[in-house]
């Protein structure tokens, strides 16, 4: 997934155009146990061993070794690493090691898909991906790759869910009937812009609600399981009642949409987008300013209620929901002016996490971009937040920006003058896809081993 060429094409970085016939070379190097013993009792022997003996200590010790693979930085600089033999291999796709990786380096952020509506001299949508610079060298082919694809026509192309590498879309087609009436059609599919050569996989077309005039909203969810990811959708429709709504939530099964659960609920007139999120196996709504959020837990069908944070009053532009680690917990952002507050839910609780003054952060952007308009005569819209609430993306005097919370720092991801819809961020790929070994002898490529020992030894 991350743009490797086979490992027969690598070449080697140092020690020039040289193809290296790794299950034959490379184990003598990192595997000493194995190699013939030397001749101690030459002088070349003795020279030998002490070049080669204090690199085989470290290589040919799994836990230091480990520890070296930790301080790749990238899954595409650890992909290549595990290219180096059979011992790397195993090591560095072990799902133990993984797990330690992801947690020192996190997916990094590579950028935002941002849609954006052309009225004149036609109503048409568009679809554009910002990069999110600077990025370190090492993932300028990630990035281009990105910048690169156009979904074949971004045209009245929309985004409904972007998580780990794949990007559920729906697109709006023409159909020419009989008589020369049209007919607008949608279409779904799954885009994997890291890999375009696995081309895009069709999904079937969602369940509508048994009455169409009563359907409210709908909203496409995914979540991570083993090495993929399972897709929802969920679809609220009025019933005969005062008041009352069917959700039910419908899971995408090989082609087949399946019912997953259902629930009754009694709302008031929901909002034409609501906010949704789902953590773990439960479903967190807001849809209007005058209920809770509502809570629906796949595992058991059953719903409950969770008040808002104190003070804080819903609003399809001020108020967005955000996953957390934690299955229990889920974040609230909400801006109030120029004032940002981030409140986690855990248990039965509202923590207030951060809150943040937009005012000098802006003072501070104006400082150094002139295009910038004066903050306090503007407004300040919420577009889309990151998991664990590390990021919120921010529309201000017709920018969109970028809120780094942790490190305290904003950006401006786009321009003025733009009519902006959806704001999507792209992550890099996680876990990384490794080649799949031959059962017979493969031809291994030997790259990183000196950088990597080279890191170690300048880090310590």
């Amino acid at each position: 997934d991350f743009l490797f060429p086979p490992a027969d094409s690598i070449q080697l970085s140092r020690g020039g155009d040289l193809m290296m016939d790794a299950a034959a070379e490379v184990p003598q190097t990192i595997c000493p146990e194995k190699r013939p013993h030397a001749d101690v009792d030459g002088e070349a022997g003795q020279h030998s061993l002490a070049a080669v003996d204090p690199v085989s200590k470290v290589l040919g010790d799994n836990n230091l070794l480990a520890e070296i693979l930790l301080r790749a930085g990238f899954p595409t600089t650890l992909v290549r690493a595990a290219l180096v033999c059979r011992c790397w291999y195993h090591l560095a796709s072990n799902r133990g090691f993984l797990r330690r990786f992801r947690e020192l380096h996190p997916p990094l952020l590579l950028g935002f898909y941002i849609g954006s509506i052309l009225i004149r001299p036609e109503l048409v949508a568009f679809l554009c991906f910002v990069p999110m610079l600077p990025q370190p060298p090492e993932l300028n082919t990630v990035v281009r790759r990105m910048a690169n694809h156009n979904f074949d026509d971004p045209k009245n192309l929309w985004i409904m869910d972007s998580r780990n590498g794949s990007i559920f879309t729906q697109r709006r087609e023409g159909r020419e009937l009989a008589y020369g009436v049209h007919r607008r059609e949608l279409a779904y599919g799954l885009h994997r812009p890291l890999c375009p050569e696995r081309g895009i996989n069709v999904v079937p077309a969602l369940p509508r609600a048994q009455d169409y005039n009563r359907q409210y909203f709908d909203a496409i969810l995914s979540k991570e399981e083993g090495n993929g990811l399972s897709y929802f959708y969920v679809l609220t429709e009025l019933t005969n009642q005062t008041e009352n709504f069917t959700l039910r939530v419908y899971m995408l099964q090989g082609s087949v949409w399946c019912l997953h659960t259902s629930a009754t609920a009694q709302l008031h007139l929901p909002l034409p987008k609501a906010k949704v999120v789902l953590v773990d196996n439960k479903i967190y709504m807001v849809v209007s300013p005058a209920d809770d959020i509502i809570v629906l837990d796949l595992t058991t069908s059953s719903l409950s209620r969770i008040q808002h944070p104190p003070g804080v009053k819903y609003d399809i532009f001020h108020t967005f929901l955000s996953r957390a680690d934690d299955p229990s917990g889920v974040y609230v952002i909400h801006v109030n002016g120029f004032k940002l507050c981030i409140w986690l839910h855990k248990g039965d609780n509202w923590l207030l996490v951060d809150t943040i003054c937009l005012h000098e952060m802006c003072a501070n952007l104006r400082m150094l971009d002139n295009t910038l308009e004066d903050a306090h005569s503007g407004y300040c819209y919420v577009c889309h937040a990151g998991d664990n609430a590390e990021f919120v993306v921010l529309q201000m005097c017709g920018c969109i920006f970028y809120l780094d919370v942790k490190n305290r720092t904003l950006r401006k991801l786009v321009a003025k003058d733009q009519y902006f819809t959806d704001v999507y961020p792209f992550m890099m790929v996680w876990p990384p896809t490794f080649p799949k070994l031959k059962d017979g002898p493969a031809r291994f490529a030997f790259c990183l081993l000196y950088d990597l020992y080279i890191a170690v030894v300048e880090a310590t």
